[in-house]
């Protein structure tokens, strides 16, 4: 299958093929162990990936008796198009909501507050929880500042900013979000396996990590849960007090709703909005992405100092 074909659907202009292919062939293992074939086949050499066709290619009798193959390809192709097309429908919808609510939020800030936490519940969309989540710790932050220097004499103050450095599901090695000046890392998540934890924690080497998980389960009884998991599959405490040490912190969503209150006391929320608005803009591919990824990667090079 070309890549070009995956590439023209909606929402899938930035796949990679370790999207298309790593993550749905480690996805079908999961789920089908006993079959030892693979959904898509790479030929290394000629740099080309196709779908194996024996996991498609199905027999079913006949009202004549006889058993018939059938190739599922076409009927697959349709269900596609009919998920993209709903996701397409609801995710146009959300940003219209989105906008209407954000040009609302100074003159209706309880509709505008009901909104954003309806947003970062158990039971939305992945992509809609990180990007308000996002939206949300940014104006927190924001609202942060810290001094730092090279000696006590020659101190700078500097304002906490939040970066989204990439998609969502984008397997860019564990880093959601990234923080300056402090240089902390974010991941968002919606699991509590810890083989997804201790996976993003060794991608960058252990560094500490801030995870951000989708769940209404309290924080420290998140992080029991993956050390339990932990203790269950390694045995060895040193092991896994190594990784724990490296969760610099869980957020649920009860601190997002926390952290929420506390921007819509500062009288940020029309900000928060504002955030949801660009970013979803950027991330279903809508037609202002080009010029806010290029205003994004200015100001983040300004900041850097670096124009």
């Amino acid at each position: 299958m070309p890549n070009g074909g995956i590439n023209e659907l909606p929402f899938g202009q930035k796949l990679q093929n370790h999207a298309l292919n790593a993550r749905l062939n480690d996805e079908f293992k999961k789920f089908f162990p006993s079959v030892d074939k693979e959904p898509i086949v790479r030929d290394v050499a000629k740099q080309r990936y196709w779908i194996h066709e024996d996991l498609i290619n199905v027999e079913v009798r006949g009202r004549d008796g006889e058993m018939h193959r059938h190739n599922l390809a076409q009927a697959i192709i349709e269900i596609i198009d009919a998920y993209v097309a709903t996701k397409k429908e609801a995710f146009e919808g959300f940003i219209e909501t989105c906008r209407q609510i954000s040009e609302l939020a100074e003159k209706d800030v309880k509709a505008a507050l009901e909104f954003i936490k309806q947003q970062i519940q158990s039971n939305v969309d992945a992509r809609v929880f990180e990007i308000v989540s996002f939206s949300i710790l940014k104006s927190f932050y924001g609202e942060k500042t810290v001094f730092w220097g090279w000696t006590r004499d020659a101190l700078n103050e500097e304002v906490l900013t939040l970066y989204k450095t990439g998609r969502t599901n984008a397997n860019d090695g564990g880093i959601d979000f990234v923080m300056k000046p402090l240089g902390r890392f974010f991941q968002v998540t919606e699991t509590i396996d810890v083989n997804k934890y201790f996976l993003d924690i060794d991608k960058i080497q252990r560094f500490p990590l801030t995870f951000v998980v989708k769940s209404m389960d309290d924080a420290e009884e998140i992080l029991r849960n993956i050390e339990q998991q932990a203790m269950d599959k390694y045995k060895i405490k040193a092991v896994v007090r190594s990784y724990i040490e490296a969760v610099e912190e869980i957020i649920n969503i009860s601190i997002l709703l926390e952290r929420l209150e506390a921007v819509l006391q500062a009288g940020k929320i029309a900000k928060v909005m504002e955030e949801i608005i660009n970013q979803s803009r950027v991330e279903f591919n809508y037609a202002a992405q080009n010029d806010l990824e290029a205003e994004e990667e200015a100001d983040f090079l300004s900041a850097l100092g670096e124009e």
